[in-house]
């Protein structure tokens, strides 16, 4: 009797403990419970502790009511120019309305990824792969919009979709790379060129620049140069013409005569003899005529008188053959002396005539100092 008591008191037990479990129930943070009533929609649970009727009521579905993110696999896509292209897409949405999630949409995650893909494949469809490489923007905002409208009635909320990647065929990005390199290479031949192009511009403008200021330079040198030779030239004419207005003031000062003319024609003589080149030199028959006739010519030219003023002969040499050939250089020396000295007396009466130390002393007749002035 005690053991059957026993029995009935723990059966007992054990139903109020079940009956504890089914009335029950917690429900965690930003979910909601959707409470069933013999298969019939009876509540929704709030989270926390929450009791419902046991065996009766029935919780059939916790809804997470947070932000979810949905990655979809690449889905091969045909553009407008019907080329293929693989597109990732990132689904963000979140659950307004639990009741509707869950009895207006069997699988709202599945329903979701497939309006995404037909939605994204009209979206591509119309664009060509370039426009749909570059328009990545444009397509996250035109299928937000369709998701968002098409997805209200299931009590959801479609936060953003992005689009991962967008794959082109491998043939097509090879050729897309090469476009591209040959758009980089024809970038970077533009900007050589033109680098090239303004090097050269500004190398020609410096030599430009260098060749005037050499010009400028030359021509200021030629200026100071000749500007430097006219006045040397002015100088030296200058100079040339008081050396020779000095030289005829002495000349006519000194009144020299033919005979000192033909003296000083003599003296040169051997200067136009000098030179390598002259190895013979020939005196012409008329050489006494010659010195006579250039004589007469410069007396006359230059108003130097035939005759030096006074009375003086000329030198009685003494016959040339009879004397040796030092003996006539000597009286010739001595002759020409004599002349000089009877033209400076004759320039100047009033002064005594200069003796000759260097003379001989034993020369054949007198000589025209020792004779008197009218002999």
């Amino acid at each position: 009797m005690a053991l059957a008591v026993l029995i009935v008191v723990a059966v007992l037990a054990l139903f109020v403990i079940i009956t504890l479990a089914k009335s029950v129930r917690i429900i965690p943070q930003a979910r909601t419970g959707i409470v069933e009533r013999f298969g019939k929609y009876k509540g929704s649970l709030a989270p926390g502790l929450n009791v419902i009727t046991p065996f009766v009521d029935k919780v059939r579905y916790i809804i997470d009511m947070r932000e979810q993110v949905v990655s979809f696999p690449p889905q091969g896509m045909i553009t407008q120019d019907n080329l293929t292209v693989s597109i990732d897409t990132v689904l963000y949405f979140q659950v307004t309305d639990p009741i509707a999630a869950t009895y207006e949409i069997a699988n709202y995650i599945t329903a979701v990824e497939q309006l995404t893909m037909t939605t994204l494949r009209n979206i591509v469809g119309g664009m060509d792969l370039e426009k749909t490489l570059t328009s990545r923007e444009s397509i996250n905002s035109q299928l937000s919009a369709v998701l968002d409208g098409d997805t209200g009635r299931w009590g959801l909320k479609v936060k953003r979709v992005e689009i991962k990647s967008i794959e082109p065929p491998p043939s097509i990005k090879d050729a897309m790379e090469k476009q591209m390199r040959a758009d980089r290479d024809k970038r970077a031949a533009i900007l050589q060129a033109e680098g090239e192009r303004q090097s050269a511009i500004l190398s020609a403008e410096g030599k430009k620049q260098s060749a005037i200021l050499n010009a400028e330079g030359q021509r200021e040198s030629q200026i100071l140069s000749a500007q430097g030779e006219r006045e040397a030239a002015i100088l030296r004419a200058q100079g040339e013409g008081r050396a020779i207005q000095t030289v005829f003031q002495a000349i006519h000062d000194g009144q020299p005569d033919q005979s000192l003319l033909a003296y000083q024609y003599l003296q040169l003589l051997p200067q136009i003899a000098q030179g390598d080149a002259n190895k013979l030199w020939i005196l012409p028959s008329e050489f006494t005529k010659t010195i006579e006739g250039l004589g007469s010519s410069l007396t006359s030219a230059l108003g130097i008188p035939a005759k030096a003023a006074g009375d003086f002969e000329r030198v009685d040499m003494g016959p040339d053959e009879t004397l040796l050939a030092t003996s006539r250089t000597a009286e010739a020396d001595h002759a020409v002396q004599q002349a000089i000295a009877e033209a400076a007396s004759a320039a100047n009466p009033g002064l005594p005539a200069p003796s000759d130390p260097t003379g001989p002393t034993d020369q054949a007749g007198p000589s025209a100092a020792d004779e008197e002035p009218g002999a």
